[in-house]
C-alpha cells in the first residue's frame, strides 16, 4: 500500500459517488488530487464554461483542503503535463472517471498506450453516466438512432445503482508538489458581462446538492407542465453541475427515490436518460460535432447573414420570444429548455443559417455548454441528426408565446422594453396600432425592432429547400 498514485479530475468535480476517487482510496497510500486546464484540445470550454470551472474548481479545492489533501492545477497539454507529475513523484498509477468527447477519447487511448509502455497503470472509470454507451444496443447489435427504443432498453435493462459514500479524510499531499493558483488560469472574463450569473448559479457540489433538493421539494410534482412555461421555474437548472460532475447523475436518481415514489419523477427520468442518449450518439457517430448525422444534408446550401446572426444573438430580431430567450442566456448563461428550441428553430430554418453556428454561439455562452448535449440538439432542431424533428416541424416563435407565456411575463422581463404592452399585443408588438405604442412608450423600429424577418415566407421557403434535399438524396 505504498503506491503513489495521480487522481485526474476531469468533469467529475466532486467527491460524492467519484469511483475513481473510491478506487484510488482503495489502491494507494498517497494520492495527488489533479487538475489540468487544457487549452489545446478541440472544443476548449467557451465563456461562461470557464466562469463556471472557476468556481466549481475554487469549490472542490476546499472540500479537498478541509479534508486534508489539496487540488495540484497545472496548465498545458495534458499528457505532457500527467508525465511530468509522474515524473516528479514517481506515482506509478493514473485514476480518472470516463469522458466522451471524441477528441478527449482519442487523447486518453494515446495516454492508456504511453503509461503501459512505460509500466504506468492507467485507470478509467464509469462516474458520469448511467451507462456506457458501448454497453448499449439494440437486438442487431447496433447503437440505437432513436430516442424511444433507447429508453424502453434502459428501463428494461437498468443500471448500476450503486452509490459511493463521500469520504471524511484523504491522504496529504507533499507541499514540495508545486500548484498554479486558480486564478492563474484567466478563467474569469476581463468585462463584468457575467455579473448576472452570480444571482443564479451556486458552482461546485454543495450548489449542485442545493439546486437537486430545491428541485425535488419545489418542481418535482408539476414538472410535466411547469417544464414548458418559461416564466416559471419548474426545470431542475441541474445541467451546468451534471456537465462538471459535480453530482452524479446515480444520485439524483437514489435522492428522487429516497424523496418518493419514483413514478412522480418519470418525466424527468425521461430527461437524465436523454442525457445518456446524446453522449451515446457522440461516441458511437464522433462526426456529429461538426457534420450532420443525416448524410443527405452534408452539401445543404444554408444561408449567410452576418446581420441576421448578429440580431439573433443580441435579442434584436424582433420576435419578442426569441429575444428574451437570448437576452436571458446573455444575462445569465442559461436558456428555458422550450425556449431553446424556439430560437434554435427560428435560426435554422426561418433564418436557414446552418445550425453550427448557432451551436457554437451556445457552446461559449451556456453555463452547460456540453458537446454531446449541444451537438445532438442543434441537428435535432435543424432536422438532420439522429432521431431529428420532421423537416416540416418548424416552431412558430409568436403560436409558442401566445402558448406557453400566455400572459407574457417571461417577455415582459427580457424584453422590459415591451412591458408596458397589453397581452393582446405583446407577442406580435408590430400590430399594436400607433396609440397603443405611444401609450406603451414602446415604438415599433426605434424602441424595439421591426421583424428581421416574414415567418410565413420564410417557412414556405424552408419547406421548400429542405423537400428537396432531401427528394434529391433519398
Amino acid at each position: 500500500m505504498s503506491r503513489t498514485l495521480i487522481l485526474w479530475f476531469r468533469q467529475d468535480l466532486r467527491l460524492h459517488d467519484n469511483p475513481a476517487l473510491q478506487a484510488a482510496l482503495a489502491d494507494a497510500e498517497r494520492i495527488i488530487p489533479l487538475y489540468i486546464h487544457d487549452d489545446t484540445t478541440a472544443w476548449a470550454p467557451g465563456a461562461a464554461s470557464r466562469w463556471w470551472l472557476h468556481h466549481s474548481l475554487t469549490a472542490l479545492a476546499d472540500q479537498l483542503k478541509q479534508r486534508g489533501s489539496r487540488l495540484i492545477l497545472r496548465t498545458g497539454e495534458s499528457t505532457g503535463v500527467v508525465q511530468q507529475l509522474i515524473d516528479e513523484t514517481g506515482a506509478d498509477a493514473v485514476y480518472c472517471n470516463r469522458i466522451y468527447e471524441p477528441a478527449l477519447l482519442k487523447r486518453d487511448k494515446q495516454l492508456h498506450r504511453q503509461l503501459k509502455d512505460n509500466g504506468i497503470t492507467f485507470s478509467v472509470y464509469q462516474g458520469n453516466l448511467l451507462r456506457e454507451p458501448d454497453t448499449v444496443h439494440n437486438l442487431s447489435g447496433q447503437p440505437y438512432k432513436v430516442f424511444t427504443p433507447f429508453y424502453k432498453c434502459y428501463l428494461r435493462e437498468g443500471w448500476d445503482n450503486h452509490i459511493y459514500k463521500t469520504p471524511g479524510q484523504l491522504p496529504g499531499v507533499s507541499t514540495r508538489i508545486k500548484s498554479e493558483k486558480i486564478a492563474d488560469l484567466d478563467l474569469l472574463p476581463t468585462i463584468g458581462w457575467d455579473s448576472g450569473f452570480y444571482d443564479h448559479w451556486q458552482p461546485g457540489e454543495a450548489g449542485a446538492w442545493k439546486q437537486l433538493r430545491r428541485f425535488l421539494r419545489d418542481d418535482l410534482a408539476d414538472y410535466h407542465q411547469a417544464r414548458d412555461v418559461p416564466s416559471l421555474q419548474g426545470t431542475s437548472c441541474l445541467s451546468p453541475h451534471l456537465h462538471f460532475g459535480e453530482i452524479s447523475v446515480r444520485a439524483i436518481l437514489a435522492e428522487l427515490d429516497r424523496q418518493g415514489p419514483r413514478k412522480q419523477g418519470e418525466g424527468f427520468i425521461r430527461e437524465l436518460i436523454w442525457r445518456d442518449f446524446a453522449h451515446s450518439v457522440l461516441f458511437h457517430f464522433p462526426h456529429t460535432t461538426d457534420k450532420p448525422f443525416d448524410e443527405r444534408f452534408r452539401n445543404f446550401k444554408w444561408k449567410q447573414s452576418k446581420k441576421l446572426l448578429q440580431a439573433w444573438q443580441q435579442g434584436q430580431t424582433g420576435y419578442p420570444i426569441v429575444d428574451a430567450g437570448m437576452r436571458e442566456l446573455w444575462h445569465t448563461g442559461y436558456m428555458h429548455n422550450r425556449v431553446r428550441m424556439i430560437v434554435a428553430s427560428f435560426l435554422t430554418k426561418n433564418g436557414m443559417i446552418h445550425w453550427k453556428q448557432g451551436a457554437e454561439w451556445f457552446w461559449d455562452t451556456l453555463v452547460d455548454a456540453d458537446l454531446a448535449a449541444n451537438s445532438m440538439n442543434w441537428q435535432w432542431v435543424a432536422g438532420c441528426g439522429v432521431d431529428a424533428a420532421p423537416y416540416f416541424r418548424i416552431f412558430n416563435p409568436v403560436t409558442q408565446s401566445q402558448k406557453f407565456d400566455k400572459e407574457g411575463l417571461y417577455l415582459r422581463r427580457w424584453v422590459p422594453e415591451l412591458a408596458s404592452l397589453p397581452n393582446k399585443y405583446i407577442h406580435e408588438p408590430w400590430k399594436a396600432p400607433d396609440e397603443i405604442q405611444q401609450a406603451a412608450e414602446c415604438i415599433i423600429g426605434e424602441d424595439y425592432p421591426e421583424p428581421i424577418l416574414d415567418l410565413k415566407a420564410t417557412r414556405e421557403a424552408a419547406l421548400e429547400a429542405y423537400k428537396k434535399q432531401i427528394t434529391r438524396k433519398s
